[in-house]
């Protein structure tokens, strides 16, 4: 039996994140990500403007007048959200946690997904493949994967992102749409060793040339910029390394939010340089309209493409 508190909870996601693919991304997903090919519907007579590579010589030769073959695309995708549920994830200095937005964000590509009679499936990690959920469609299913991101209990705390991006496509016999959710932080550190970024690069660009890899990372503003508040002990959710530090001090907050922009920079270059879409979407920040722009940016550049 699950307890009514958390019924409520993610009754509550799934009222507001439906509105948001209703209202916002309705038509979106289904233009966005492509089916895999097209399957042959029918055969009907030519039409001017018609492709002339598309006449069915054959039937055209019987009924003495052209006919053209006509195709659909194959629609039914799979999304496959592989969500980060390391120890980081638990914080959030606003009034959602990390781990809370990548909940709504996974709930709303997965109705997304379940609308355009697609399946839907989950990889939890840290720094292990904690929990896997095979796609599937419905309602019912997409409820039990919200309810996995937010309230499962990892083993452990640390991050193996090429580690479940490895599982992941394992797992996936056909081309899929993938959905990291992370925040990226073991990577974008300020001094990740060079195998580190090696092993992510190589990762994310297997990733993407198999499947229609996504990267959305989750972060909150304090992770990015310091809040003036003194001196402050901190604790690393992953490693348990404990710091102090002055944030009362202008220089500290200064070489702290450069430290961020810099990692963040690497990060985008990684990415870009994996030809991998990336978003960055923040706890104190609505995300529906920017997930919009996100996805018309993404598919003007695949129809100029």
């Amino acid at each position: 039996m699950i307890p009514r508190e958390i019924l409520k909870k993610i009754r509550q996601i799934e009222i507001r994140t439906n509105r948001i693919v209703t209202e916002m991304l309705a038509g979106q997903y289904h233009s966005v990500f492509k089916g895999q090919g097209m399957n042959f519907d029918e055969v009907r007579e030519y039409q001017p403007g018609d492709e002339v590579r598309s006449i069915d010589w054959n039937v055209t030769a019987r009924m003495n007048h052209p006919f053209v073959k006509k195709f659909v695309e194959e629609r039914e995708l799979t999304l496959m959200l592989v969500v980060d549920v390391s120890g980081s994830g638990r914080f959030g200095s606003q009034a959602q946690s990390k781990r809370e937005l990548a909940a709504e964000i996974a709930s709303v590509l997965a109705f997304s997904a379940i609308r355009n009679n697609d399946k839907a499936g989950l990889v939890l990690f840290s720094d292990e493949v904690e929990k896997f959920i095979p796609p599937r469609k419905g309602r019912k299913h997409v409820l039990r994967l919200i309810r996995e991101v937010l309230f499962f209990e990892p083993r452990r705390r640390g991050t193996d992102l090429p580690g479940a991006l490895d599982f992941a496509n394992r797992m996936l016999a056909h081309k899929a749409i993938m959905v990291l959710v992370s925040d990226f932080l073991s990577t974008s550190a300020a001094t990740p060793t060079a195998s580190e970024k090696r092993g992510f690069q190589t990762a994310i660009k297997q990733a993407n040339r198999r499947h229609d890899l996504v990267a959305v990372q989750v972060a909150d503003r304090f992770e990015l910029e310091l809040p003036d508040l003194g001196r402050l002990v901190l604790e690393d959710a992953e490693s348990g390394e404990v710091v102090e530090i002055n944030s009362g001090n202008d220089a500290t907050r200064n070489a702290f939010a450069l430290r961020q922009w810099k990692s963040q920079e690497e990060l985008a270059r990684m990415f870009r340089s994996a030809n991998v879409d990336a978003i960055q979407l923040r706890t104190d920040e609505p995300y529906g309209a920017a997930l919009g722009r996100f996805f018309e940016t993404r598919e003007r550049r695949r129809l100029r493409g």
